[in-house]
């Protein structure tokens, strides 16, 4: 199933699209676009702007990800051929999840091109905070985790694409701008605090279990 859903992305202009938006976005926020996150602008050699402004972006991606992910097999009827073939919910739901969160790493990983290019445009070379870098893009990868994993419930809650995506924004939005935003930012000062890294750990948890539940309650319908 992980590598059916991993094809899938791949086969289509999914992944093309979501990695490329993302990419693209970041790229011209930090190098072309005049304002406070473009660092030739600013004058000082700090990837502070990707990491605020990646948040933002990933909560429209990761839903854009998981928003068919449960929708299409509804239509088609193959979900329930799955559960005839005796295959686990959870199991489904693990290879789905983790699939759609590989893609948003992908994304992110090349990110590390803007630091190489940074690090040498420094004065002097090299004089870039290299912690808060690491766990900064340590605090970007837990976001992803946590808003595919909230992502995918909304998916697993409806049969509408369109409905699953909003409501994932919405939650994504919500719940970053209630709680998880302080502990990313905690995160994004180069401190990993057991506390924060957990919270996100708990929340990704939790809400892959009540996919589990959703996506056990499509099979009895």
């Amino acid at each position: 199933m992980f590598r059916k859903e991993l094809a899938y992305y791949f086969s289509t202009p999914i992944a093309y699209i979501v990695i490329g938006l993302y990419l693209v976005a970041v790229s011209l926020l930090l190098w072309v676009i005049p304002g406070e996150w473009n660092i030739i602008d600013s004058g000082y050699a700090d990837l502070r702007g990707m990491f605020e402004m990646s948040p933002w972006l990933m909560m429209l991606l990761c839903p854009a990800l998981t928003m068919r992910l449960f929708a299409e097999e509804r239509q088609t009827g193959m979900w329930n051929l799955l559960r005839a073939e005796k295959i686990p919910v959870w199991r489904m739901v693990l290879d789905k999840y983790l699939a759609a969160w590989l893609l948003t790493l992908l994304a992110i990983v090349p990110c590390i091109v803007h630091y190489a290019v940074l690090y040498q445009l420094a004065e002097p070379v090299g004089n870039v905070d290299g912690g808060q870098f690491a766990g900064s893009l340590v605090g970007l990868c837990l976001i992803s985790m946590t808003f595919t994993a909230l992502g995918i419930w909304m998916a697993s809650c409806t049969g509408s694409q369109i409905v699953a995506y909003i409501l994932g924004v919405v939650l994504c939005f919500a719940l970053f701008w209630i709680t998880i935003q302080d502990h990313y930012q905690s995160i994004s000062r180069g401190v990993l605090d057991i506390r924060d890294v957990g919270y996100l750990f708990a929340l990704a948890v939790v809400a892959i279990a009540l996919t589990i539940f959703c996506a056990n309650r499509i099979g009895k319908k």
